[in-house]
This record gives structure tokens, C-alpha cells and sequence, in this order.
């Protein structure tokens, strides 16, 4: 649990991870040093993660977005699928799931044609069956959490 203090340290970064200890210390009330301390100490256990930039898929190359729901072929096979498709650099997020499939991913690629391939690869690196579902528009993505 986050006391308010830190709460609100933890959703100023998730707006603008690049925000300074200067400005984390005028908008809570708090010494830069102070500040500099609780965002150490958030780190350390873990709260925050990391810092990275956020950019536009389709400005770099990567127009298509698409879920692919994965199911074992074999269901007596190990649930090993996330560590076999843990090097395929397309799959920008894997989630494991309730219900018939077992993993949901989240893909970005250049076109249909890469997506084909990608689904491709994805059965013969896990020996699984795919259900996809192509991206048609995204109105909000990458919210930070409601704390």
C-alpha cells in the first residue's frame, strides 16, 4: 500500500516519467532531496519499474496492431509457450488468461502480409493454435493505473 504522499509521486512520473525532483518537490510540498529519497525508495520496492519513452507505432514502421490468442496444441505439453516466444521481438506484451486459450498477446507489425508470418512463427515456436484479432482503431492506450 502507498501512502498519499507517494501515491501522488507515482502518478505525476506515469504522466511524465521524465519530470525533476524540482518539480516533484513543488507539486507535493516536499524538498528536492526529499523527493529524491521516495523516489529512490519507490524504485527499491519495486513500485516503479522503469523509465521509457512512449512512441507512435505507425510512425515507426509498425502500422498493425493485433491480438493473437494463443491455445496449446497438446494440452498435456509443459505451459511453457511464454518462455518459447519470449525472443519473437514483434509480441510487445503477453498475458496469461482465464478461459479456453491460454495466453493473449498483444503484436505490432508492418503489415497484413508480416502478420501472417508472425502467426507463423508464433505456432511453430509454441506448438500452439492462434486466434487473432486485428486492431481496427485505438481510442486511448497505455493510461497510467487509477491509484
Amino acid at each position: 500500500m502507498l501512502e498519499d504522499l507517494d501515491r501522488r509521486i507515482v502518478q505525476m512520473l506515469c504522466r511524465d516519467g521524465r519530470m525533476s525532483f524540482t518539480d516533484l518537490g513543488r507539486a507535493t510540498g516536499l524538498s528536492v532531496s526529499a523527493v529524491h529519497q521516495r523516489v529512490r525508495r519507490l524504485e527499491q520496492r519495486g513500485v516503479i519499474t522503469s523509465y521509457t519513452a512512449l512512441v507512435d507505432p505507425s510512425q515507426v514502421g509498425l502500422p498493425l496492431t493485433a491480438f493473437v490468442s494463443i491455445t496449446p496444441i497438446d494440452p498435456s505439453q509443459p505451459d511453457d509457450a511464454a518462455d518459447r516466444l519470449a525472443h519473437i521481438v514483434e509480441i510487445e506484451a503477453c498475458h496469461s488468461v482465464a478461459g479456453e486459450e491460454s495466453y493473449l498477446l498483444k503484436v505490432r507489425v508492418a503489415s497484413p502480409g508480416d502478420l501472417e508470418v508472425l502467426l507463423q512463427r508464433i505456432r511453430a515456436a509454441a506448438n500452439v493454435s492462434t486466434r487473432t484479432m486485428v486492431v481496427l482503431s485505438t481510442p486511448y492506450e497505455g493510461r497510467p493505473p487509477a491509484l
